[in-house]
Order: C-alpha cells, then sequence, then structure tokens
C-alpha cells in the first residue's frame, strides 16, 4: 500500500476575508467553498488549501474538531519555467521575500508570509524527486 499524495492541508487563520484576499486576490487561487466565520477553501493547483477560523474548527460538529496555533509553512510547486513569474507576481502584489534559497542541481525556492505569518514557499518542480 501507498499513499498517493496529500490531497489538502490547513492552516488556521484569523481573519478569513483577509486569507480570500491574500489566498484569491493576490496568488489568484480559485475560491471552492466557504462558510462564514468558519473557512474558506481553495484550489491550489491538484491539491486543496484550507483555511479555518481556529476556535470555529476547535468547536467540531459533523466532523471531528481541530485546531492549530503558530507560524505553519507550506510550499507550493511550480513548473521550473513559472518559477521566475511567480516570484514577479509575489513581488508584484507588494509581499515581500524573505529569502530564495538555492537546493543545489538547478532547484530554487523562495519564502514569503501570508497575514497570518505563516511561512509559504515557492518550489520548482522536481526537487523531491532527486530524494
Amino acid at each position: 500500500m501507498e499513499i498517493k499524495k496529500i490531497k489538502e492541508t490547513c492552516l488556521y487563520v484569523s481573519d478569513l476575508e483577509q486569507s480570500k484576499a491574500f489566498y484569491h486576490g493576490k496568488l489568484g487561487f480559485k475560491v471552492i467553498g466557504e462558510v462564514k466565520d468558519r473557512h474558506v477553501f481553495f484550489r491550489a493547483g491538484a491539491s486543496v488549501l484550507l483555511c479555518f477560523i481556529a476556535e470555529a474548527a476547535k468547536k467540531g460538529g459533523h466532523l471531528p474538531p481541530h485546531f492549530g496555533a503558530g507560524e505553519l509553512h507550506l510550499a507550493f510547486e511550480v513548473e521550473q519555467e513559472q518559477y521566475t513569474l511567480w516570484k514577479q507576481q509575489v513581488e508584484g502584489q507588494g509581499i515581500e521575500i524573505e529569502q530564495e534559497y538555492d537546493w543545489g542541481g538547478g532547484f530554487l525556492s523562495f519564502y514569503f508570509r501570508d497575514p497570518d505569518r505563516h511561512l509559504l514557499e515557492v518550489v520548482m518542480e522536481g526537487m523531491w524527486e532527486r530524494s
């Protein structure tokens, strides 16, 4: 047996409208689900990014409760040919790039923060296939 991929990942945010303005408005992710004062979900390529208000998700309901806090990290993979375009897109939206890193073998990534200070990374496709 083998896991095929991580289908969705979750961030806990303080303001859904602020998160929507960032992930949809600035990064261009399509909104695929939304419940006022609880969550907003985005399409991120073949994956889904879930943004929850922690206190709302902590209450549970028809699904088990979950929550978290702190500055979490996740990475978005892009085609190598689109890496520079994504970097320009992020910078063009007035988002500070904290660091760019050369992983060797021609693979680069860059780091930036969302409004809740989660550390986001854009990585070139193929980086982990060599491991």
